[in-house]
C-alpha cells in the first residue's frame, strides 16, 4: 500500500469501482447489520465487518449470532426475526435459553417424537377406573409402562386447548397476533382445566400433581404459570380463571385456609354474587377479589398495599393460583365494585342474613357511633372523638353488633346527625331485622329521648339504655343479690326494680308521659347506676347484664381498628360536600363567646362595686360614688359592652350555607370503605366463630392468639381421592397443637368445598415426636 501510494501520481484517476463492504447477498438488518448465507454457511456483518460465522448445519451459532444482534441494542427482534427468516416467538426461546444456559442452550436437544404417545379408549376407561379406586396418577403410569402425561390426558387433568367460561366465547385465539410478551404460551400446556360437565370443577382437575418416584410431595413447589389463561384474560377471551391448586409440602400461611368453613357460614361469597352478579371479565374474578382481601385479614395485612408484603406465590396457592393479584389489580377490582354503588345493599343483606342464620343472639341490637378519624390536608368537617376527647376532622358511622359483640351493619352516619337521629333513620332496617322475634335496641345516653322511646314501642322495637340526667337515688332497702347465668358463667348484682313515668313533648297516643322500667344497680362503693327500658318479661339481671354488655362492642372497635384496619383509609378519592348544606354559622359561634366573655367582665366589675359598698357602710352616697368613680365607669363600660354583643348576636345568622364557610369542603369515599367494611365484618365473624368453637378447652382471648398463629403456619397441601387435604404444622406448644387438632376435627365435620369448587377440605395437624 506504501508503494502504491509513492507511484500515484497527484490528479490521476483510477478506472476500478470500489469494492463493496459486504456481499452483494447481504439481507441488511436494521441501518448497522447484514446476513449472507449459502450452501457453506453464514455470516453476520456489521458496519461491514464480519462479527459471527457458521458452517453448514452449525444451527447452535447461527442463533448465537441471532441472539446478539439483539442483546448488544444493534437491532430489533422483529428485525432479526425477519431477516433469519424465524417466528418471533423462535428468536424469544433462543434468547431465554442463552440467558439462563448459554451457548449450550442454542443446541438442539435429542431428535425424536414431539409429543406423548395417545392411549386408546380402552385403556383411558381403565385409568379413570383406577383412578376412581384411589390410586396415584404416578402408580397408574407406572402399571401401564407409560409416562404420566397420557395418563393425565385421559383423565382430562392435562386438556391441548384452555376452556373459556362463557357460552359465547371462542376457544380459539390466534396466537400469533399476541404480542410477543406472551409467545412462550405456545408452547405451555393447560394444566387442571375444569371439566364444565361438573359445574365447572371436574372431579380431577384443580390440582398439579408432583412428578415423584417416591410418592412424596415437592417442598415449597412453585405454582405452574397460567401463561395461556393469562394472555386470553388480557384480550378478554377469558371470564375468569378457575382455582388450580399445587401439591406441596411446607406452603406458607397454608394454615388461612382454616377461615373458610366458618367464612361461607356468613355467606360473604354467596351474596356479594347475588349482589354484584360478577366483574368484567379477567384472570381474576369477584370470588377470587374477595378471598385475596379476606386472607390479607387474616394474615393481619387487611389493606391492599398489604400484597406487597407477602410473596406473590404464596398468596397464589391459596388462592388456588399461580400468583396473587398486585396491589394496582386489587384497588382496580375494589374501584369496579364501589363504583356500582351497592355498598349499603351488600352490608343490609350480610345483616338480614347473620339475623335468619342465628336468631338467637339478635334478641339485643348494639347501636353505637363510631368516628373515623382523618389526618390528611382535605377539608372535612369535625366530629368529637371520645378517646382523644378532642374535635378533629372525620366521618361517622353508625354500628349495630349482636349480643355476642360481632358486626351486623354498619351505615355512614349523616353529617351532624345525632344517635337519636340516627336511630330514627334506620327505625325501616330494624323492623326488617326483627321480623317475627323480639328487638331489643341498646344504646348509650346519646339515644335518650322519650319521644323516640314511645316512637320504637310503637313500632314494637324494645329499648334499653342508661339514665340521662340525676335522679333520686334508690334507697338501701330497695336493692336485692341477684344473678344471671350467661356461657355457663353466674353474673351477680344488687339491683332495685321499679316503674316510672317519662315525661313526652309530644304527645303519643293521648298521652302525655311513657312508663318505662327502671333498673337501678348498686356497686360495692356506694354508687348507683340506673338503667331504663320497655322490657317487662325480662327479669332484672338479664336487663343489667344486657346493659352492661355494650363493652362487647367497644371490644370490637379497639380489636377491629388494631387487627383489620377498621379507620384505615381504603381510598383516596374524595367527593365535593353539598355546598348549600346548611352548617352552624362559625360567626355566631364566635360572637357569642366574645358575649360571655363580655358578661363574665361584666359580673367582677359589678362585684368589685358591691364589694367596695361593704367595705364602705358609713360613708355617704355621695362620697361612695366621689371614690368610686373609676368602678362605676368601668362597671357602665361593661354593661354598654354586653348590649352591643348581644344585639350583634341577634343580628347574626345561625345557620348560613356551607359554600360561605368552607368552599373547599370535601366528604371520604363511602362505597369503597362500606365494601372493605363487608369483608373485614364477616373475617372477624368467622374468626369469631372458630375462636368459640375451642371455647370450651382455650379462654376466648388465648383463643384468638393461637388462630393469628395458626393462619400463618406453613403446611401440606394435596389432593387424594377428590378430598383437599390440608395438614398443618404443629403449634409452638404442645397445648396449642391439641387444640387446633380439636378444631381440625370440628371443621372438617363441617364438609365445606373449597369456594368454585366441588372439593370438600379435610384440615389435620402434621404429626411431631413427642407431641401427645
Amino acid at each position: 500500500m506504501e508503494l502504491a501510494s509513492k507511484n500515484k501520481k497527484p490528479g490521476l484517476m483510477t478506472g476500478q469501482l470500489p469494492l463493496p463492504l459486504v456481499p452483494v447477498e447481504t439481507i441488511p438488518i436494521g441501518d448497522a447489520a447484514g446476513i449472507y448465507e449459502d450452501e457453506h454457511g453464514g455470516a453476520v456483518f456489521i458496519w461491514g465487518n464480519v462479527v459471527n460465522t457458521w458452517g453448514p448445519g452449525d444451527d447452535a451459532l447461527r442463533r448465537l449470532g441471532a441472539v446478539q444482534l439483539v442483546e448488544t441494542g444493534t437491532a430489533r427482534p422483529i428485525e432479526v426475526s425477519r431477516a433469519f427468516d424465524i417466528k418471533p416467538n423462535a428468536l424469544w426461546r433462543w434468547r431465554r435459553d442463552f440467558a439462563e444456559f448459554g451457548l449450550a442452550g442454542l443446541i438442539d436437544a435429542k431428535k425424536g417424537p414431539k409429543s406423548q404417545r395417545l392411549v386408546t379408549e380402552e385403556v383411558a376407561s381403565y385409568i379413570r377406573e383406577l383412578r376412581i379406586s384411589g390410586r396415584t396418577i404416578q402408580s397408574i403410569a407406572d402399571e401401564l409402562g407409560i409416562s404420566t402425561c397420557p395418563v393425565r390426558q385421559a383423565l382430562g387433568v392435562l386438556a391441548p386447548k384452555p376452556k373459556v367460561s362463557g357460552a359465547d366465547r371462542s376457544d380459539e385465539v390466534n396466537t400469533q397476533d399476541l404480542d410477543t410478551t406472551y409467545s412462550e404460551s405456545d408452547e405451555i400446556e393447560l394444566v387442571g382445566t375444569a371439566d364444565e360437565s361438573a359445574g365447572g370443577i371436574g372431579e380431577n382437575a384443580d390440582v398439579v400433581e408432583a412428578d415423584l418416584s417416591g410418592g412424596g410431595l415437592l417442598p415449597i413447589p412453585f405454582p405452574v404459570p397460567r401463561t395461556r389463561e393469562r394472555v386470553l384474560a388480557r384480550f378478554g377471551f377469558l371470564e375468569s380463571a378457575t382455582p388450580v391448586f399445587t401439591q406441596g409440602a411446607g406452603l406458607a400461611r397454608l394454615g388461612s385456609l382454616l377461615i373458610l368453613p366458618t367464612l361461607e357460614q356468613t355467606g360473604l361469597l354467596r351474596l356479594a354474587k347475588k349482589t354484584y352478579c360478577s366483574l368484567s371479565d379477567g384472570f381474576y374474578s369477584l370470588s377470587t377479589t374477595i378471598l385475596t382481601m379476606v386472607f390479607l385479614a387474616v394474615c393481619r395485612e387487611p389493606l391492599a398495599e398489604g400484597l406487597t408484603r407477602i410473596p406473590p406465590a404464596d398468596l397464589g396457592r391459596l388462592l388456588g393460583l399461580d400468583r396473587a393479584p398486585e396491589v394496582k389489580t386489587i384497588r382496580r377490582k375494589l374501584s369496579e365494585i364501589a363504583g356500582r354503588n351497592k355498598g349499603s345493599e351488600f352490608v343490609g343483606a350480610l345483616g338480614k342474613y347473620h339475623a335468619e342464620q342465628d336468631p338467637d343472639v339478635m334478641g339485643y341490637l348494639y347501636l353505637d357511633g363510631h368516628v373515623r378519624v382523618y389526618s390528611g390536608k382535605r377539608d372535612l368537617q369535625k366530629a368529637h372523638v371520645t378517646r382523644t376527647r378532642i374535635a378533629a376532622p372525620a366521618t361517622v358511622e353508625t354500628w349495630a353488633t349482636d349480643q355476642r359483640g360481632d358486626p351486623v351493619f354498619v351505615v355512614t352516619s349523616e353529617l351532624s346527625a345525632s344517635l337519636v337521629s340516627e336511630i330514627k333513620r334506620l327505625l325501616p332496617d330494624l323492623k326488617a331485622l326483627a321480623k317475627d322475634h323480639t328487638l331489643t335496641v341498646v344504646f348509650d345516653r346519646g339515644g335518650w329521648s322519650p319521644n323516640l322511646f314511645a316512637e320504637l314501642v310503637g313500632e314494637k322495637i324494645d329499648f334499653l339504655t342508661y339514665v340521662k340526667g340525676k335522679r333520686e337515688e334508690e334507697p338501701e332497702s330497695a336493692f336485692h343479690k341477684q344473678s344471671f347465668i350467661e356461657d355457663g358463667t353466674e353474673y351477680f348484682y344488687e339491683l332495685a326494680d321499679r316503674i316510672i313515668y317519662l315525661k313526652l313533648t309530644k304527645e303519643v297516643d293521648d298521652s302525655k308521659t311513657l312508663s318505662c322500667r327502671q333498673i337501678t344497680r348498686r356497686r360495692p362503693d356506694g354508687r348507683q347506676t340506673q338503667i331504663v327500658t320497655s322490657r317487662t318479661d325480662a327479669s332484672a339481671p338479664e336487663v343489667a347484664h344486657r346493659m352492661f354488655a355494650r363493652w362487647r362492642q367497644e371490644n370490637y372497635f379497639r380489636y377491629a381498628r388494631e387487627h383489620f384496619a377498621l379507620d384505615a383509609l381504603d381510598s383516596y378519592a374524595f367527593a365535593k360536600d353539598d355546598p348549600s348544606r346548611m352548617i352552624p354559622n362559625p360567626a355566631k359561634k364566635t360572637a357569642q363567646a366574645e358575649l360571655r366573655k363580655a358578661r363574665l367582665a361584666l359580673s367582677q366589675a359589678e362585684a368589685a362595686v358591691g364589694i367596695a359598698l361593704e367595705e364602705s357602710k358609713r360613708t355617704t352616697m355621695k362620697r361612695f360614688k366621689v371614690e368610686n368613680a373609676e368602678l362605676a365607669a368601668i362597671t357602665t363600660k361593661a354593661r354598654s359592652e354586653v348590649d352591643r354583643l348581644e344585639q350583634e348576636v341577634r343580628s347574626i345568622a345561625t345557620r348560613v350555607p356551607l359554600h360561605s364557610v368552607r368552599p373547599e369542603a370535601a366528604l371520604m369515599d363511602e362505597e369503597r370503605k362500606l365494601v372493605t367494611h363487608a369483608i373485614r365484618m364477616s373475617t372477624y365473624k368467622a374468626e369469631s366463630a372458630l375462636a368459640r368453637m375451642i371455647a370450651p378447652i382455650c379462654p376466648m382471648d388465648e383463643a384468638r392468639a393461637l388462630l393469628r398463629e395458626a393462619f400463618n403456619s406453613a403446611g401440606d397441601l394435596q389432593i387424594i381421592n377428590g378430598v383437599l387435604e390440608v395438614r398443618i404444622d404443629p403449634l409452638s406448644a404442645p397445648r396449642r397443637t391439641r387444640v387446633l387438632a380439636s378444631l381440625c376435627e370440628q371443621l372438617t365435620s363441617m364438609k365445606t368445598c373449597y369456594p368454585e369448587t366441588n372439593l370438600p377440605m379435610r384440615f389435620s395437624v402434621k404429626d411431631r415426636p413427642g407431641i401427645s
